[in-house]
């Protein structure tokens, strides 16, 4: 027999938390949804913050360490909200061989800005991935989803504080 759960009012009159609570309800409000709940909240707000960790939480029955835990342990989730741009720098085996540790070092030179970070002014959030699938391109980076090659450090900072 399904556990019921008390109703979890949302957290703002916001109109995205409609169309979190209608997934919510269309996935069945239990446990086991918690991972496409989260999905739901960072589609509707593009990050989840500590009111939609503790509204899924409570919505769902899960303690909100247990959300919070899955938030973090994946890293398709983010809690801070995104700059205007993204730049992904891959940090795979042919990437990293490449040049992908001196990206990194010049973007936080030049930008002030370190991996799973923002920039002060909101512009540019900084990100990493395991792999691109793009090696033959090492080092290559996703800027604003759009993948770039043979990337260096001091083009992709001229071409990033140029956005």
């Amino acid at each position: 027999m399904p556990v019921l759960h008390a109703k979890s009012p949302a957290p703002s009159d916001d109109k995205r938390w409609k169309i979190v609570e209608t997934r919510m309800r269309r996935i069945g409000d239990r446990p086991a949804a918690l991972i496409e709940a989260l999905h739901a909240a960072q589609e509707a707000f593009g990050y989840i913050d500590n009111d939609a960790l503790h509204y899924v939480g409570d919505t769902l029955g899960v303690p909100h360490s247990r959300v919070y835990g899955v938030a973090t342990f994946y890293s398709f989730f983010t809690l801070k909200p995104e700059g205007e741009h993204t730049c992904v720098v891959c940090t795979g085996t042919a990437c990293y061989i490449n040049g992908a540790k001196d990206i990194l070092s010049g973007l936080e030179n030049g930008l002030h800005v370190k991996p799973k970070h923002t920039t002060e002014d909101g512009k540019i959030s900084v990100l990493t991935a395991r792999c691109l699938g793009a090696c033959s391109l090492a080092p290559a980076v996703v800027i604003d989803g759009e993948v770039k090659g043979k990337v260096n450090a001091a083009e992709l900072v001229a071409h990033l504080e140029a956005l």
